[in-house]
């Protein structure tokens, strides 16, 4: 059921979800992401939904990235694949959901949260937001499926760059390579902006979005089963890597 941490509603035709960690910078816990995946796979059956509509509390992050925190006590290798599966799964949720799922990015798009945001169809963007698969920072690759998403959306060549410098990609460039479809303008509200972008898409019916939709969906799933094992032993690899960890500590100390 929904927490704090996650705050769900039903706006007409829109399913919104909404992160609720602004202390946190909306950090990704696991129970959180568990949430998420949950909620759209209770809610993926309702043909009164269009469109549902991730977007997170504040103006600063979508997503931070995952609970370093929370995250930190997951050192064995068995201990790390299930974290991977587990986020995997939730992530998949927003990948096989019916109709389009928007990311509404409020803020940064960091690490797990930019895995999150380009696990969703379509992304509206704040102009001051960034995306950043910030993992090579922490001496680590991704975990959920984002950087199979990432090279789906921006091709190979540019997604291994992005990936292995953990370029900040800033809105108006991520608007250029295709990994946000619509930028607010200067000044306006996420919210109205919002609007105007699921516009064309609520005045369709619900047959139409769906059937648009599952060819694609389709397509990332084959994609994603025939890639995800590589992407897990490297992620499992890293994770347990001495370096990933040395750079942890850094990064916990910053934020101290």
């Amino acid at each position: 059921m929904p927490t704090a941490a996650l705050l769900v509603e039903r706006q007409h035709n829109v399913l919104q979800l909404t992160i609720n960690r602004p202390e946190k910078r909306n950090a990704l816990s696991l129970a959180l992401l568990d949430e998420i995946g949950a909620t759209l796979s209770r809610h993926a059956a309702d043909e009164g939904i269009l469109c549902a509509v991730i977007t997170a509390a504040g103006d600063r992050c979508f997503a931070a990235g995952g609970d370093l925190q929370e995250l930190g006590g997951i050192r064995s290798e068995d201990d790390t694949r299930a974290m991977s599966r587990r986020g995997r799964a939730a992530l998949d949720q927003v990948r096989a959901f019916p109709v389009p799922v928007i990311a509404a990015l409020n803020g940064h798009a960091l690490g797990g949260g930019a895995e999150l945001a380009l696990a969703c169809d379509l992304r509206v963007s704040a102009p001051h937001t960034e995306i950043g698969f910030l993992q090579a920072q922490l001496g680590v690759t991704t975990a959920w499926g984002g950087g199979i998403d990432l090279a789906l959306t921006v091709g190979d060549r540019r997604a291994l760059r992005i990936l292995a410098t953990s370029a900040r990609i800033e809105a108006a460039r991520a608007l250029d390579l295709g990994m946000v479809d619509w930028l607010c303008a200067p000044g306006q509200a996420l919210e109205a902006c919002v609007a105007t972008f699921l516009e064309p898409y609520l005045s369709r019916t619900r047959e139409v979005l769906v059937g648009c939709k599952a060819p694609l969906i389709a397509q990332r799933r084959r994609t994603h089963s025939e890639l995800a094992p590589i992407e897990e032993d490297h992620f499992v690899r890293t994770w347990t890597h001495p370096a990933h960890w040395a750079a942890v500590e850094q990064a916990l100390g910053r934020q101290r």
